[in-house]
């Protein structure tokens, strides 16, 4: 069991309001089971024996108020690898079901995250920390409850990365080294092997999942279900009023809200999450859970980066705003039994394809530097881009960065205009001269849309650039760090994280970051599709 101790960042004040307010796991012991009657178990991480730091987040940092004296402390290693508690952490993991791939898959729960416990920072900010591959827990079935290297450097820098990116996300304030190796059959093909362990440590103001309400539904545990949605009200709704039918309503619209707002910057960046089961989606409207993800290269929008999903494709990229949906109905499902008002649930999961239909529109047309949507003819210029980008293998970041560099009036020749998004094709050689012609009549559709609009081109350019980012991660990125940290050199997943900090901005010497997807990382794994495995 890691120690208590007080030591440089007993600075860190602890909130326990979810302990607190919510009913606790009797049991004591930590063995898999089922458990019921309770939010969470009490449960402590598991110390390690060789902790070393690979990777802090600054920005994360000074969410907390930790210094870079703090990050750099005997102490903070300590603590954020498990083996140590600070007074006040009331450490646990969370009680939760779910949908996986579309079928009900009843008790699942933090099976390798242990919360540390809530902390209030000097504005009164409230933050959950959280360990991910801190060891068992009563919900890890199977499993061992930790994480090898190479997944949680993939989940410590795309949650970073995100941020930066202007999605909604959870936070990452640190990965730690184990020092232990970790066994696992990365293809599930009976080829085990052991990996570096690490931990992430997780921040989110807290970690509740659609699949929270969903298990004390299913389970008719009403009373929980209720103190549950109470809570949540309480912490992170105040703004809704108190607890009642209607707020429960209210609440219900604003998370659909929020998860539109979601789901559409995923589609403006091209990212593809892989595992949009409802025990991974946050009430939060956060992007949670950093499994098989991955980013769109060439567009496809049947690509999903999950070998798992591979045959049926069902968290596709470009079925993602319908996957959103079809959670929220199973969010609504479980608030029934407290709001027995079907037209109410039904007008408050309206608010889902209400904003994120606009706010797709507002994005699509800055994507496209329009000032403003206009469904009459850019619903049409839309899909005809969606077209043109499959008619041969484009690369989805790099087109709409060389759009930015189109001019809108000036004149130009088809061959000028065909060099600057030539780049972005990864077999330039078998681009056709019907190709060609396809790709210049889009282009003609809209330099004339922006002709309308009359924006000057240096103002279109900067809007164009502001939301379509230069710097991914894409998965061979994260590869190539992975590769070097497996071999214990961290220096690449430092600088990783460096040039994610500014996706938007041209960095000097980092044209490396920004190039398409080499031929050699086309079927490597980890470059392509991934695994749960981690």
């Amino acid at each position: 069991m890691p120690a208590t101790t007080r030591c440089a960042l007993a600075g860190l004040q602890f909130d326990n309001t979810f302990t607190q307010a919510l009913p606790a796991d009797p049991i004591a012991e930590n063995y898999r089971r089922e458990v019921t009657g309770a939010a969470y178990s009490r449960v402590t991480p598991t110390p390690v024996a060789a902790p070393r730091l690979v990777a802090v987040a600054a920005e994360v940092a000074a969410l907390l108020d930790l210094t870079p004296a703090d990050c750099a402390s005997p102490e903070f290693l300590q603590v954020f690898a498990g083996n140590v508690l600070l007074p006040g952490m009331d450490p646990f993991a969370m009680c939760y079901g779910g949908h996986q791939f579309g079928h009900w898959a009843g008790q699942l729960g933090d099976g390798r995250a242990i919360n540390l416990g809530e902390t209030l920072n000097q504005a009164g900010e409230r933050w959950t920390l959280q360990l991910k591959g801190a060891g068992a827990t009563p919900y890890s079935r199977s499993a061992d409850g930790l994480a090898v290297l190479r997944s949680s450097i993939r989940e410590f820098l795309c949650s970073e990365a995100m941020h930066h990116l202007g999605v909604p996300t959870t936070r990452a304030l640190c990965l730690i080294g184990t020092g232990e190796p970790v066994v696992r059959d990365m293809f599930y093909d009976g080829h085990a092997r052991a990996e570096p362990g690490a931990v992430v440590c997780r921040v989110a103001p807290h970690f509740t999942r659609f699949g929270n309400f969903q298990l004390f539904a299913a389970r008719g545990e009403n009373e929980l279900l209720q103190a549950l949605l109470d809570h949540t009200l309480r912490t992170d709704f105040p703004h809704l009023g108190p607890p009642s039918p209607a707020v429960y309503l209210e609440w219900l619209a604003e998370v659909a809200t929020r998860t539109a707002h979601l789901i559409a910057h995923w589609m403006r960046v091209g990212f593809v999450h892989g595992v949009m089961n409802t025990d991974n989606l946050s009430v939060l409207g956060l992007t949670i859970d950093y499994g098989p993800y991955g980013w769109l290269e060439n567009y496809d929008p049947d690509w999903t980066p999950n070998t798992t999903d591979a045959q049926h494709k069902r968290y596709r990229y470009g079925q993602q705003p319908q996957i959103a949906w079809w959670n929220l109905v199973q969010l609504a499902n479980a608030l029934h039994t407290l709001v027995p008002d079907v037209p109410g649930l039904e007008a408050a999961l309206a608010a889902y394809p209400r904003t994120f239909e606009a706010t797709n529109q507002a994005m699509l047309a800055a994507k496209l530097g329009l000032v403003q949507f206009d469904p009459a003819q850019d619903s049409e210029l839309v899909g005809n881009l969606y077209r043109v980008l499959s008619l041969t293998e484009t690369d989805m970041t790099l087109f709409y960065r060389a759009l930015a560099e189109v001019p809108s009036q000036a004149a130009i020749s088809p061959e000028a205009l065909l060099q600057i998004v030539a780049p972005a094709w990864y077999q330039p050689a078998s681009v056709t001269p019907a190709i060609h012609t396809e790709i210049l009549a889009w282009l003609a559709a809209w330099r004339a849309r922006l002709g309308q609009d009359q924006t000057p081109d240096e103002a279109r350019r900067a809007r164009m650039q502001a939301v379509n980012p230069l710097y991914v991660l894409r998965n061979y990125l994260a590869q190539e760090a992975i590769d070097l940290a497996e071999a214990g050199d961290y220096s690449r997943v430092v600088e990783t994280l460096e040039v994610l900090r500014r996706p938007y901005e041209e960095q000097p010497g980092r044209a490396a970051y920004a190039a398409k997807r080499p031929e050699w990382a086309r079927q490597r794994a980890g470059c392509s599709m991934l695994s749960c495995s981690s």
